[in-house]
């Protein structure tokens, strides 16, 4: 789907919610559950862009040909089923848009068609400590949303457990967009991002740290009902 109107029908989606908002008013905002809570981190969509077959990128490095500042990340899933105890054998995917804003497997992108390239992809499974690394790049960010990184995780039979989202902090994406290959300063706040306006205490990575010379490693722990 074009991001165009992706973005289009999401804002005529919005309309319908403000057309019942007694119905919002008597949910419990993302936002009032504790990040520290044992409770499934924050559903959000997969985009318009998600892994069409995850299970063919089996990867660690999901660098593809793209150029970035590199961009370690670890996931540590977590099972509200068990007191939050590390859930191992679980399928993480994750995928992002690299420093323009572009992602592959799709048509329709910032820079042109990118439909037969898998950049900034992969699939791994989580270890006896419920983590799963990746070696990727700082992802940019385009129109209309904050940076981010999709993730979706899923059981060991590949039933969806729960599709997320992970935001950055924007000091540090500041510092990263002012590097020769981005786009300079984002043009969406976290607070203001769809996604994470109301849940971003929970969806903010737990830990982002490094430079722009040697890199940045991204930690986050996500929570599902495993």
């Amino acid at each position: 789907m074009n991001r165009k109107n992706f973005l289009k029908k999401s804002a005529l989606g919005l309309g319908s919610i403000v057309a019942i908002p007694t119905v919002f008013n008597s949910c419990k905002k993302e936002d009032d559950i504790d990040p520290n809570a044992c409770a499934a981190s924050p559903s959000e969509t997969a985009g318009p862009f998600p892994i069409k077959t995850p299970a063919d990128w089996v990867r660690e490095n999901i660098i593809g040909d793209r150029a970035g500042i590199p961009l370690v990340i670890t996931f540590s899933i977590q099972n509200t089923n068990n007191n939050c105890n590390p859930l191992s054998g679980a399928l993480v995917d994750v995928w992002h848009c690299d420093a323009q804003g572009n992602y592959s497997e799709y048509s329709g992108q910032i820079d042109g068609d990118f439909t037969n390239e898998h950049f900034l992809r992969g699939r791994q499974t989580t270890d006896v400590n419920g983590n799963a690394s990746f070696i990727s790049i700082y992802p940019g960010w385009y129109p209309g949303r904050a940076p981010h990184i999709h993730v979706e995780i899923k059981n060991s039979n590949g039933d969806s457990l729960l599709v997320t989202q992970v935001a950055f902090p924007e000091d540090i994406s500041n510092t990263v967009y002012a590097t020769q290959g981005y786009n300079g300063d984002f043009d969406t706040a976290n607070s203001s991002d769809g996604e994470f306006s109301d849940s971003l205490a929970r969806n903010i990575s737990d830990s982002v740290t490094g430079n722009v010379t040697d890199g940045y490693t991204l930690t986050k722990i996500i929570k599902v009902a495993g």
